[in-house]
């Protein structure tokens, strides 16, 4: 069977300009929207960044493109790190071995102080 309908998931550049026109560069990675953004947003033009999902990652009304290139390179280079397992006990989604929770991380505080 044919699948009845296709997506093409490709990641978008829009580029607004102040006159209200509209513009939508599509990409097939994160750099090479980086360098569209880079190209195209002046003082007059913002852009953003849509995923594949069509979720905004990136407006340049918030954030310079440069900055968000660097937490994107610093979140992808972590992504591909094995991160030895750890279970919060605190049970907080984001604590992971390699960057803990408030609460573990003054748990490791206090635990370096009863070793001592």
């Amino acid at each position: 069977m044919e699948p009845t309908e296709t997506v093409d998931a490709k990641i978008t550049v829009v580029v607004l300009e102040e006159s209200g026109g509209r513009d939508r560069i599509h990409c097939v990675s994160f750099e090479e929207a980086i360098k569209v953004v880079k190209e195209q947003v002046t003082s007059n033009t913002f852009a953003k960044i849509e995923n594949r999902e069509g979720v905004i990652v990136f407006d340049s009304q918030d954030m310079d493109i440069e900055n968000w290139e660097n937490e994107w390179s610093r979140a992808k280079r972590q992504i591909g790190v094995d991160v030895e397992e750890y279970d919060c006990p605190y049970e907080s989604v984001g604590c992971v071995a390699d960057d803990l929770c408030v609460q573990c991380k003054m748990d490791a505080v206090q635990n370096q102080f009863k070793e001592s």
